[in-house]
Parts: structure tokens; sequence; C-alpha cells
């Protein structure tokens, strides 16, 4: 194997790892976002909820009302039974009245709120209904997604492991040392330069004499001998090329 075989195999192993990592920061993204999906709909129902049990604390305070309301008239009513003038039993018949007129609207309004009650109900089970779907569709989602880091991560570690292995393949230190260097700034590292004498990194035409380095590396590596370093004039990538 010579030097720029093995390299494009360590490279080859590091286009994979890159692929994984990407995927792997992209994966916890992707599930938040589904997440948030269900935090738009457990919203709705938290906001349906809030609305069921305003209409029934309405309709108990309209009850508590009549109730207050009626014992006062009791009162009152038992006051002016015990009353000795006429004048005195006319006043407490109109606040009796006054009363009794109060509790007419506390008994009408109790009654309206009921009426609220049975649509705030409905929107609370269409809430919930939508919400047990989504929930539904939400977790299987995220299963999946924790699977599939799950997977990733395995994936990724045997990668690295085969990646010592592929750089302890490279014959030629000082071309490893180069790639290494390079990887992190130029990706990929190591291209063919085409026929036409151009980098398939950057595209730019080279030069006569980085072509012959590059013919003359295709036939050392094929009879086991020495190569060079052969680099693109614009962007750095390592060259290589066929007899």
């Amino acid at each position: 194997m010579t030097v720029v075989e093995a390299l494009i195999e360590l490279q080859n192993v590091d286009g994979r790892i890159r692929e994984l990592e990407t995927e792997l920061k992209d994966l916890p993204r992707r599930r938040a976002q589904e997440t948030a999906r269900l935090s738009g709909v457990s919203a709705d129902l938290t906001a349906a909820k809030a609305g069921l049990d305003y209409a029934n604390r309405r309709v108990k305070g309209y009850e508590e009302e009549a109730k207050s309301l009626k014992e006062k008239i009791q009162n009152l009513k038992i006051t002016q039974a015990g009353l000795q003038t006429n004048r005195e039993y006319q006043q407490y018949s109109v606040q009796i009245d006054l009363v009794t007129h109060d509790l007419e609207v506390a008994e009408n309004n109790q009654i309206a709120a009921m009426d609220d009650i049975p649509s705030a109900e409905g929107r609370v089970s269409d809430s919930q209904a939508k919400f047990d779907a989504e929930k539904g569709s939400v977790d299987a989602y995220c299963a999946e997604i924790d699977e599939r880091i799950a997977m990733v991560k395995d994936e990724l570690e045997k990668c690295r492991a085969e990646r010592e292995e592929k750089s302890r393949a490279v014959p030629d230190p000082k071309f490893l040392l180069y790639y290494e260097r390079l990887r992190t700034k130029r990706w990929p590292v190591v291209v063919p330069l085409t026929h036409d004498g151009v980098c398939d990194g950057c595209h730019l035409v080279q030069p006569p004499s980085v072509g012959q380095v590059v013919q003359a590396n295709a036939r050392n590596g094929a009879v086991g001998k020495q190569q060079v370093i052969a680099a693109c004039t614009m962007c750095g990538r390592m060259l290589y090329g066929e007899i």
C-alpha cells in the first residue's frame, strides 16, 4: 500500500467520523424541536383547564353569593316579624325587596355561568385528546432519536478506534503530520489532480511542476519507491494522480 493509498483510507474514516459528529450534534437539536412542539400543545391544554376552572369558580362564587343573600333575607324576615310599628315593618319590606332583587341577579348570573361550563369542558376534552395524540407521537420520535444517538456513539467509538489503526498504517510520518495539520482547515485533505491539471479541492489549475511531482509519485508508489508531498499551490491540499 502506498502512502497516498494509506492516507486516503485514513481520510475515508475521518470523513465518516465528521459525519457522525455532525449528526451527534444535530440529533439533540431535533429532539428539542419536537419537545418544543409538544410544549405548544401542552400550553393549549393548560389554558383550556384554566378556562374550565374559571367557569367553575364563577358558578361557585354566584352560588355562595346567592346563599348569603338568602340567609340575609331570612334574617330580615325574622327581625321584621318582631317589629312593633308599621313604619319599621315597611322599612324592612323595602330592604327585603332590595336583597331579593340582588338574589335574583345572583341566581341569573349563576345560571349563565353554568351555561359556560359545557363548552369549557369540551375545550378541555379536545385539548386533552390532541395533547395525548401529540405526546404519543413525540415520545415515539424522541425514543427513535435516543436510539439513534446510542447507535451513533457506538459507531463513532469504533471509527475512532479504526482511525488509530489507519494512522499507524501510514508508512511515512511526514505525510501523516502534513495531513493532520491540514485536516482541521481543509476538507478533504487528499484530493486527485485531474487530467486537466486542476486541484479537485479548490479547482485551481496547477503549474506543470506540480503535475510532474504528482506523476512521479504515482510511478514511484507503483514500484514501492519513496514519494514526496505534492501540494496544491493555492489551498495546500495533498494531490495525487494515476500513471
